[in-house]
């Protein structure tokens, strides 16, 4: 008889005669025999000339749960112990973390003939932008809509806007906030009126009102289906990808109703990106289609949803945390627009840099994006290193951990907009010389020296995000009209909210409460 015979025959016995610990006796074996093999494969496939690699205990799962439930603290970590660039096994795929001024200047920078982003995101994004836009085109389409996108992301744009953003907003706490004092979940208001305001400002004011029809909800589903698990699951039939192919459906059809009646009734008036991607052509002359107009006004408010509802949202928590500082904004608010505090127009928001240090300050502590991905097509060597990272592998830079690092901010866990009064060294050196590093990907120059500066809340490079100005135009709208008729404080059932790190864009965790109280009109 053959040992694989005996063997055999000693584990059917054993099963037949306790079937319940033979199965617990399998699984436990089978999970140590994983974690001895995890340990021999590292052993095994150890490269000096690679960056070093996380050490972990379950085979493809690696460090995934570590990572996904503090990512800040994971790479803070493993910096101090590795350095700068290291690797982690994240469900079978190899991450590359390069962090600090040099690591964020090498991703973002990095030649898009090695490394792209098309490859890292298009399993994100295509179910929920819809396919031919953004990251489901060629390289070289992409920075042709970055730059169509930006055309309607004007001066004269943003004039038009501001007045737009503050009747929303006003018109929203009349229908919500009906008490003189109350706590409200902000998140969610916060949320509601970015969505109200970027679809009025930015799609046009038939599909604004379109909000009130079932519109809202089709955008709720495909912003439900932004999650890591496609990421990781990109092969799976998830049902959130047939979801999004019904929302699109039925998006394609409202919105291609109001593109046939802009087009049957064309008029000089419209400033919004509607009126943009209708009459854009590219350089080979043609124009987009009706579905591919959707889906571009689809992404344009699906990119800056998250991001903005999540920095206004953290900007007020902070401010009602914090009783000196929301006064000194209120009184600043009066000395820039006079004690009656009239609405301001967009050249009185320019003038008012209280509001930016609050939302830089927000962006630089609690940044909604902690991590910006790119894969790698072709082995590419990390300048100043000795190490090559192999294609296959995915490489992440987290600004982040430079806008938390002493280093750069002293006492960088405590929330202080004044810091934003003097301009950081690094940008100081950049601005020197601005005029011999302006490089033009397609869609405007930018300067990619700006990448080295340790605040890069909008990104840099190539992907720079193009609607930082608007972002900054709605957002300190939202907080004037707000702070010019509540007064604020963090709910005492709740407190401040700690980051909630289990989706794509940082929130605070749930419940977001905060507590309003209506001004009385002589404040």
């Amino acid at each position: 008889m053959s040992l694989l015979s005996q063997l055999l025959e000693s584990y059917t016995s054993f099963w037949s005669s306790s079937p319940y610990t033979c199965i617990a006796t399998t699984i436990a074996g089978l999970l140590l025999t994983s974690i001895v093999w995890a340990q021999i494969e590292q052993l095994v496939n150890y490269d000096s000339s690679q960056p070093p690699m996380v050490w972990y205990w379950i085979p493809f799962i690696g460090s995934m749960i570590e990572f996904g439930i503090q990512p800040l603290t994971f790479m803070k970590k493993n910096r101090a112990k590795y350095g700068d660039y290291f690797t982690f096994l994240m469900f079978g795929r190899k991450m590359t973390i390069c962090l600090g001024v040099d690591g964020n200047f090498f991703v973002f920078n990095a030649k898009h003939s090695s490394v792209n982003a098309e490859d890292a995101y298009n399993h994100l994004t295509k179910p929920v932008f819809g396919p031919e836009v953004i990251y489901d085109v060629p390289n070289s389409v992409l920075m042709e809509q970055k730059k169509m996108a930006k055309a309607g992301l004007t001066n004269d744009s943003f004039k038009t806007y501001v007045p737009m953003i503050i009747d929303e907003v006003n018109q929203y706490v009349k229908d919500h906030w009906k008490k003189d004092s109350d706590s409200v979940d902000i998140l969610k208001a916060v949320s509601e009126m970015i969505i109200m305001t970027a679809s009025r400002t930015l799609l046009g004011p038939e599909i604004r009102a379109q909000l009130n029809f079932g519109v809202a909800d089709l955008y709720h589903t495909l912003d439900a289906s932004f999650t890591p698990i496609h990421f990781l699951f990109e092969w799976l039939p998830l049902p959130s990808y047939y979801s999004c192919k019904t929302a699109h459906e039925e998006l394609n059809r409202i919105f291609g109703k109001i593109i046939k009646n802009r087009r049957e009734n064309p008029r000089e008036d419209y400033s919004d990106m509607l009126d943009v991607f209708m009459s854009y052509k590219y350089k080979n002359g043609n124009s987009l289609t009706d579905i591919q107009v959707t889906n571009m006004l689809i992404a344009i408010l699906m990119a800056g949803q998250h991001t903005s509802s999540a920095t206004t949202t953290w900007s007020l928590l902070n401010l009602a945390n914090n009783r000196k500082l929301i006064n000194d904004t209120f009184n600043s608010m009066k000395e820039s627009m006079g004690g009656d505090l009239p609405y301001p127009e967009y050249d009185d928001l320019k003038s008012m840099p209280f509001l930016d240090n609050i939302v830089n300050e927000t962006l630089r502590l609690r940044s909604p994006i902690i991590q910006i991905m790119r894969k790698v097509t072709k082995p590419v060597p990390v300048p100043g290193t000795q190490y090559v990272i192999p294609a296959g592998n995915f490489i992440i830079a987290s600004p982040t951990i430079t806008q938390i690092d002493p280093a750069h901010f002293p006492d960088p866990e405590t929330y202080n907009p004044s810091r934003w009064n003097t301009t950081l060294p690094e940008e100081q050196e950049a601005g020197k010389t601005k005029e011999d590093s302006m490089v033009d990907y397609g869609f405007g120059a930018v300067n990619y020296k700006s990448s080295r500066s340790p605040f890069l809340p909008f990104g840099a490079g190539r992907h720079r995000c193009i609607g930082e100005q608007f972002a900054f135009v709605q957002i300190k709208t939202i907080l004037y009209t707000l702070l010019k008729n509540f007064e604020f404080e963090l709910d005492p059932t709740r407190g401040m909210p700690e980051p909630d790190f289990n989706s794509m864009v940082i929130l605070p965790a749930a419940p977001v409460l905060l507590k309003y109280t209506r001004r009385s009109s002589k404040a």
